[in-house]
């Protein structure tokens, strides 16, 4: 049985809805024994000290990290921002959990990865869907060869656009913000999870902008990889349905061939169909933006955290925030993507992109600076 080691001095940066729900797991995990928070917004950040009982608040993130009681850090600032508290963070050899992208520019997520490995810093990149039953149960079945060698993937996710609307709302600075960075690279984690010890050698890739074109970003990108043992694997993204989509946030399918069998995936909810006279409130909402119709029809379960259920948060977000929580304490493995992976993934999104503008196949490797300069 494993003990506990030492105990977690939590700090959170970024009191919004991600925020709230890790900082309220931390306050009933008994391995914390301190948590401190930091917002910009002084009314977000006082709220949620109130209700979880936390120990400190400031709107001055280094003030926080720099605190004696600190030893641990999540990253829960919008997209653009994570640079500086992160980095902060590496300085103070903290313990560090990222939201996803480690950064939204590719030379700024190289920079912070080359901190974090130089530094030794024990660093998780926040993508919440690995901590799924039906996904782990599928990476056990793939580690231990039940199809054998995987050749074909095929990977199509679909999201209401109340993500990119409210994501992008947040920021005048919406280049990289594209459907790949901001939401596909959930659906291309998982992927690559479950194709682990596969490289990316090209890609080509397609985009559209029919709908989202207003708001700064694109409806859908669609792409080819050819990875490094000849697997061929199709990644497609839509965040531009409707906001009555009855899906909250995210559908996913994938379909994983190999030399001895098939894995089918259909993630999109559909067997939990609710439809009422009541308004099923927004699928996806934020303090900054309320979806402008009704909803009467909802996937349950397709809100990619968890679901509500007496007052508490259960699902995957629970399981990844604890099992980072039980790391902290007691020093056991988890199937957390690393900052590392959290890299690769950006590049990988970010490549997408590119092909897409260019109209050609991209190759790897890929330099960051390169692919910052051409998108």
């Amino acid at each position: 049985m494993t003990s506990v080691k030492k105990e977690v001095g939590l700090a959170v940066i970024g009191c919004g809805t991600i925020g709230r729900i890790r900082a309220e797991l931390a306050r009933d995990y008994p391995g914390v024994g301190w948590i401190g928070l930091c917002d910009i917004k002084s009314d977000v950040g006082e709220e949620l000290l109130k209700d979880t009982q936390a120990d400190f608040f400031t709107t001055n993130y280094q003030e926080l990290i720099n605190r004696p009681e600190v030893n641990a850090v999540i990253i829960a600032t919008e997209e653009n921002l994570h640079v500086g508290p992160t980095m902060a963070a590496i300085e103070r050899g903290h313990a560090i959990f990222i939201e996803k992208p480690l950064a939204t520019d590719a030379v700024e997520s190289a920079n912070i990865l080359k901190a974090i490995e130089a530094a030794n810093i024990d660093c998780v990149i926040g993508y919440t869907q690995r901590f799924r039953r039906r996904f782990l149960a599928i990476k056990e079945k793939l580690d231990t060869g039940q199809i054998g060698d995987v050749h074909s993937v095929v990977t199509r996710a679909f999201m209401n656009r109340m993500v990119p609307i409210a994501t992008v709302s947040k920021t005048n600075e919406r280049s990289n913000l594209t459907p790949m960075v901001v939401s596909g690279t959930h659906s291309l984690d998982m992927s690559m999870w479950l194709m682990e010890g596969k490289s990316p050698v090209s890609v080509y890739a397609c985009s559209v902008d029919k709908v989202l074109s207003r708001w700064g970003t694109k409806d859908s990108t669609f792409g080819i990889f050819t990875m490094d043992d000849g697997t061929i694997w199709s990644m497609n993204i839509s965040w531009a349905l409707p906001e009555v989509w009855p899906g909250s946030v995210y559908g996913l399918e994938i379909g994983i061939v190999g030399t001895e069998g098939v894995i089918d995936i259909e993630d999109t909810h559909r067997d939990l169909v609710l439809a009422s006279n009541v308004a099923q409130g927004a699928g996806y909402a934020t303090r900054d933006y309320t979806p402008p119709v009704a909803r009467h029809v909802d996937f349950l379960t397709s809100y990619p955290p968890g679901d509500m259920q007496g007052g508490q948060l259960w699902g995957p977000m629970r399981e990844e925030t604890n099992s980072w929580y039980q790391h902290l304490c007691t020093g056991q493995s988890t199937p957390h993507a690393t900052a590392a992976d959290g890299h690769r993934n950006l590049m990988m999104t970010m490549a997408m992109d590119l092909s897409a503008r260019r109209g050609e196949v991209v190759n790897f490797p890929l330099e960051p600076e390169e692919l910052m300069a051409n998108l």
